[in-house]
């Protein structure tokens, strides 16, 4: 494996960088408001002013003419290492089996298989490959669940700079599979008497050792799996242990037909939402992922409990699912969009999420670009009780993604909002900042070597898919 020279990271402080914008995504008193011609000044890890005229002086200077900055672009439901391996195998219905959910019956059981058979540099290799995707894709703040012996997450995003909640998964099965009628199984007869307190004893180790790292830039969330994955014991202490932390907690919720029969047939009937109700789960500080089977009642239940929903609608329609953004939306709910485990490219997803709704809704108003923008800045902040994070304001984190409006597939445009989410994607991404430091540099990682990186991270993924299950699972159709 092509050896890989760890980054060091350029030093903020202080240092004064200037950055023209030909628009700037502000955080006006009204909310969000599009600036022409203004300069961001950022004083180490801080924006330290918006001004319509150059600085005197400044240390490092951005000056590009048809930039659109925008506030650093949060994914909070995205995964790298599950991402990579289902590559080009979950497109075209391939590894569909009985119409069953991937995640079962490939994604959770490969993942565990790469990690039994890869050493620490392999796992470290998938892991910088995921966070340099992630970077290029504009994104400057992530959050991540992923199976708890993957730690190499956290060493990756701390080295290559990026804000990182790590969401290490919690279970109530150590290797959950969905039987021939979808049901997943954690009866101690399956698990050979797991406890749960196992992967809550494995989050609190890595809470030790990384949460609050970096100068604040590596949290953690809480994550337990899903609803059909953990059992109420489970997520009860989690909820605890998260709430006594006041760390955010994550989960999927309603991701699959099967799981909602599964929670029905288990809890006197009860969906998903309504199970983690039951245990007091739903909250302020839950972003529940897809809730693509949730019933409106569910959504108005989520709604009364102040629930943030993480739409993820690209995945889904590469099954012929529709996950829509404008469904959320009109529930009144609060509605993120992340990645999940496809491309990575957050301003494809939202372009994805626009299209979805409107046409799953008849209704060209629905998830407008503005909604769609905020989706991935301002609303994440909300959720996670950030508001230094996904706005433009003094005193805010100097974190921002500078978008290249000169493309001639962006040209001319009036309204540079509508023309970023109808028609941008990520190779329009040319500058991301994070704490100050310049990560991405016209359209290229600045701190190390993408080639490399990419190399050593394609090498080991396929080593899994030369594993006998990895071919069997990718053999269904």
């Amino acid at each position: 494996m092509t050896r890989f020279q760890t980054p060091t990271l350029p030093d903020p402080r202080g240092k004064t960088t200037a950055v023209f914008g030909s628009y700037v995504l502000a955080h006006g008193a009204e909310g969000q408001e599009v600036l022409r011609d203004h300069w961001v000044i950022l004083e180490d890890d801080r924006i330290a002013a918006i001004t319509e005229s150059r600085p005197a002086q400044a240390d490092h200077v951005i000056d590009r003419p048809g930039r659109f900055v925008l506030p650093g672009l949060m994914n909070l439901h995205n995964h790298c290492f599950s991402e990579a391996i289902a590559r080009s195998h979950a497109e075209d219905g391939v590894s569909k089996r009985n119409d069953q959910s991937i995640v079962y019956t490939v994604l959770l059981p490969l993942s565990k298989t790469g990690l039994d058979i890869l050493t620490a540099e392999e796992r470290m290799a998938i892991a910088r490959m995921g966070v340099i995707q992630l970077l290029l894709g504009g994104a400057t703040s992530v959050m991540e669940p992923f199976r708890n012996n993957l730690p190499e997450m956290f060493d990756a995003a701390a080295e290559l700079g990026l804000r990182f909640w790590g969401a290490p998964y919690l279970f109530s099965a150590s290797n959950p599979r969905a039987g021939t009628e979808g049901e997943v199984s954690y009866t101690a007869s399956s698990t050979g008497g797991r406890d749960n307190a196992v992967d809550l004893a494995a989050w609190n180790a890595l809470y030790d050792q990384w949460h609050g790292r970096e100068n604040g830039r590596i949290s953690l969330a809480m994550s337990p799996h899903a609803t059909d994955t953990c059992d109420p014991d489970l997520l009860r202490a989690a909820t605890d242990r998260a709430r006594d932390l006041s760390v955010p907690i994550t989960t999927h919720v309603a991701q699959s037909e099967g799981e909602v029969a599964t929670i029905a047939k288990r809890w006197d009937g009860r969906s998903p939402a309504e199970y983690l109700d039951w245990l007091g789960v739903l909250g302020p500080d839950l972003l529940a992922a897809h809730c693509v089977y949730s019933s409106e009642s569910d959504l108005a239940l989520m709604k009364a409990r102040d629930v943030t929903v993480v739409n993820c609608p690209r995945v889904f329609a590469r099954t012929g699912k529709t996950a829509s953004f404008g469904r959320f939306e009109a529930a009144g709910l609060r509605t993120l969009v992340g990645t999940d485990g496809y491309n990575m490219d957050l301003l494809g997803e939202i372009n994805a999420a626009g299209i979805v709704s409107k046409v799953t809704r008849g209704d060209a108003r629905s998830a407008t670009a503005p909604a769609l923008l905020n989706a991935i800045t301002g609303a994440g902040s909300v959720a996670l009780k950030r508001p230094d994070l996904g706005r433009i304001t003094p005193g805010a984190k100097a974190d921002l993604t500078l978008i290249d409006m000169t493309h001639p597939h962006l040209q001319p445009h009036y309204d540079p909002r509508r023309t970023l989410v109808s028609l941008a994607n990520r190779a329009n991404v040319d500058t991301v900042i994070v704490d100050g430091r310049v990560l991405v540099d016209s359209g290229s990682v600045a701190i190390a070597d993408a080639t490399t990186l990419t190399e050593a991270g394609a090498a080991a993924i396929r080593k899994i898919w030369d594993q006998p299950e990895a071919r069997e699972a990718f053999a269904a159709t």
